[in-house]
């Protein structure tokens, strides 16, 4: 096998830096006044996305309709208005941790998110779960069985989400013990 092939699960990801101090770093390098605090950073092996706070409306609303366009609006131009600037900071965000930066912001009941990565993710299934996934297709809950395996790991991601940070902070005290151990190099 060539260089960079390891175990059976094929070709592994390239190393990347590590993204440990990336909510630090964008703290310091976002303009003041972006945000009401500091953005959520969410950083995977491929994206960081950045969601920020806007200023609550102040303005009254006739219904929950009329003020969720206004803060989808309000997002927009918020959207609009930094757009160099995002790319600025994005363009060197990514060199420094070698993934792309997407951007979104929330305001109320409503979030957005700013042109984030759809990263396509291979996997083996029988056919109990091809089923589950051609019934999902066939009902119109959604239009393919890719679309179908996103929405199932999304249902599972809001199902789950306690006992999915427990996981994660579990992974984060082992790498933790990793780096104070000894080098074996």
């Amino acid at each position: 096998m060539g260089q960079g092939w390891r175990g059976r699960g094929g070709r592994q990801q390239a190393e990347v830096p590590s993204a440990d101090d990336a909510a630090a770093w964008f703290a310091g390098r976002l303009p003041d006044g972006w945000f009401t605090g500091a953005p959520e950073v969410t950083v995977d092996r491929e994206e960081i996305v950045l969601v920020g706070e806007l200023p609550p409306l102040t303005e009254e609303f006739a219904d929950d309709a009329a003020r969720a366009a206004a803060e989808s609006g309000r997002i927009s131009r918020f959207r609009e208005e930094t757009r160099e600037q995002r790319i600025e900071i994005a363009r060197q965000a990514e060199h420094r941790y070698r993934r792309k930066v997407a951007w979104g912001a929330r305001i109320g009941d409503t979030e957005e998110l700013f042109t984030t990565l759809s990263v396509p993710v291979m996997t083996r299934l029988r056919q109990p779960e091809r089923r589950v996934l051609d019934t999902l297709v066939d009902a119109g809950v959604a239009r393919s069985r890719s679309d179908a395996l996103a929405w199932a790991v999304r249902l599972v991601g809001q199902h789950a989400e306690s006992w999915l940070a427990e996981l994660r902070d579990a992974m984060s005290t082992v790498d933790e013990l990793r780096a104070k151990g000894p080098d074996l190099g």
